[in-house]
């Protein structure tokens, strides 16, 4: 389960990268006239734009049930979400390529180019921080998956889109200096126009791949496969449980929800088959606190699992 620390940590370490070197290149656009540090610092400003967006879904999501909404705010941690995603792809990618466009077909020398590969270098030590961050994160609740099984497997929506984030600012920076260099050596602006469009098509890429990921959040994705497994196999292994007809589990935000379909062994009574039934959900939410609701139905008709 993410605790508030876990989830909110690699956020605030992103939104300090990214404040200080969004106005790092600012000055060093206007300094220089590069579209591509231009591109770069629409870029970082849309990230700590992200990163607030994704703070106030997190405090959102810990209002309590009400007559509304009786299960919480859990997934209103996914439409922020989105919005980040939404964000990354029209204000950071697609900005970025009308810009280069337009310095494309109106090309402009690059002036004070050392203070760009300057700014530029001290970013990567800044957003390499940020990543460290969220990968320190990522590790903690990965199980040792790899990082793109983790990608598309994590229900932990906020964490997905910081590690988005950072990779893509990460791969764009070198965009941009290898497009700034370029452009110096060659004495051809054309290259800081390509790089300009290079910087938004990858943020482009990205944001769809973080939007095809929490798509599926919305929707209603179960908990992680592993998760899952681990829930089933517990109730198995219970004694007051002969099968488990049917298990269904819901991410819910950060919470769990768990509906189960099991043959009980016989009991003397119905008071005492209540007592077999609280006792498996209590084993359940000591064992996965995220577990909020879990909900058993006994039946005698086998199924299937």
């Amino acid at each position: 389960m993410a605790t508030k620390e876990t989830s909110t940590r690699p956020i605030y370490y992103a939104l300090g990268a990214n404040g200080g070197i969004a106005a790092a290149k600012f000055a060093a656009a206007f300094f220089t006239g590069s579209g591509a540090m231009l591109a770069e610092a629409i870029h970082s400003l849309a990230d700590c734009t992200n990163q607030l967006f994704l703070l106030r879904g997190l405090k959102e999501a810990k209002k309590p049930p009400d007559e509304s909404h009786p299960m919480g705010y859990g997934r209103v941690v996914y439409f922020w979400a989105m919005m980040v995603a939404l964000l990354l792809f029209f204000l950071g990618g697609a900005f970025s390529v009308l810009q280069g466009v337009e310095r494309f077909s109106k090309p402009e020398p690059l002036e004070n180019v050392m203070i760009a590969l300057g700014v530029l270098g001290i970013s990567v030590v800044l957003e390499s921080f940020s990543l460290y961050g969220a990968m320190k994160e990522i590790r903690k609740t990965s199980g040792g998956k790899p990082f793109f099984k983790w990608f598309r497997e994590t229900r932990q929506s906020e964490l997905l889109v910081v590690a988005g984030e950072d990779i893509a600012a990460l791969c764009g920076l070198t965009l941009a200096f290898i497009a700034v260099l370029l452009a110096v050596v060659t004495g051809n602006p054309i290259w800081d126009a390509i790089g300009t469009i290079a910087v938004g098509v990858l943020l482009m890429v990205v944001a769809v791949f973080v939007m095809h990921e929490v798509k599926g959040m919305i929707t209603g994705e179960s908990a992680a496969p592993e998760v899952h497994a681990a829930i089933k196999a517990h109730i198995l292994a219970r004694p007051e449980v002969d099968r488990v007809i049917h298990l269904i589990t819901v991410q819910w935000g950060a919470q769990l929800m768990v509906a189960v379909q099991a043959r009980m062994h016989a009991q003397p009574s119905d008071h005492a088959l209540v007592d077999a039934i609280n006792a498996v959900e209590e084993t359940i939410q000591q064992r996965w606190p995220q577990v909020k609701w879990c909900f058993f139905e006994p039946d005698f008709d086998p199924g299937t699992d």
